[in-house]
């Protein structure tokens, strides 16, 4: 990273929203309707990729894909159930305005399909700090494949060297790395600060709020450390 931090680009499932295992619950009751028996610490190590991707990591490469369309499609719709009570995590909200009060370019950056990011926006209520957003839908592969990232960057109208990516999982990165962009880690999602640690996070903050209160040392380690 040679530019000043100019933007900084949101993972939005486990990130901003308290919505992680909701979905594990969704994609367990997914795939025991078609017999799969996957235990839920699986499934939740699992999520921060797509659903293009899921359930090659839980079922493994070579499963029978027969019924992957019933499973994905089984998902989406218990999960929706749950949209209702999805809720900002706490400080998101605020943390997405202070990085806009900044002049930071803010960009949310998910796997989640379109209907699933409509609701998770509303959730959010914060589209006046927001200078674009992305899904699943705007690339061809989810993380850990860059294609969403890369996508969010060009939204932004920066360059990687200018962006900071944050995210709760090791998918997240994953895909901010293949593209030189620095990570900070989020621990509200479920994993621990150790294991984002290990995997490349440039530091690791409990949520929204708790990374708002050390923003300024948070974006400056992410700088340095991408300097490296």
């Amino acid at each position: 990273m040679t530019k000043p931090v100019a933007g900084v680009l949101f993972d939005v499932d486990g990130t901003l929203v308290d919505s992680v295992y909701l979905h594990v619950v969704a994609w367990w009751q997914a795939l025991r309707q078609q017999g799969h028996d996957v235990p839920m610490a699986h499934i939740h190590r699992a999520i921060g990729m797509g659903s293009d991707r899921i359930l090659d990591q839980l079922l493994g490469p070579g499963h029978d894909d027969g019924a992957d369309d019933a499973i994905r499609a089984a998902h989406a719709s218990l999960y929706a159930v749950h949209w209702p009570a999805l809720r900002a995590l706490p400080g998101a909200r605020r943390l997405l305005d202070a990085c806009a009060d900044r002049g930071l370019r803010v960009v949310l950056a998910t796997s989640a399909s379109r209907p699933e990011l409509d609701a998770l926006l509303r959730c959010l209520d914060s589209d006046g700090s927001l200078t674009a957003v992305t899904s699943a839908d705007d690339a061809g592969a989810s993380k850990p494949a860059p294609d969403i990232v890369e996508v969010a960057v060009a939204r932004s109208g920066l360059s990687a060297e200018e962006v900071v990516f944050v995210g709760d999982s090791v998918w997240d990165i994953q895909a901010a790395g293949r593209l030189s962009i620095p990570c900070i880690g989020m621990t509200c999602g479920g994993l621990g600060a150790a294991e984002l640690l290990g995997h490349g996070a440039t530091g690791v903050y409990g949520d929204p709020q708790n990374l708002l209160d050390n923003l300024d040392e948070a974006l400056t380690t992410a700088f340095r450390m991408a300097l490296i």
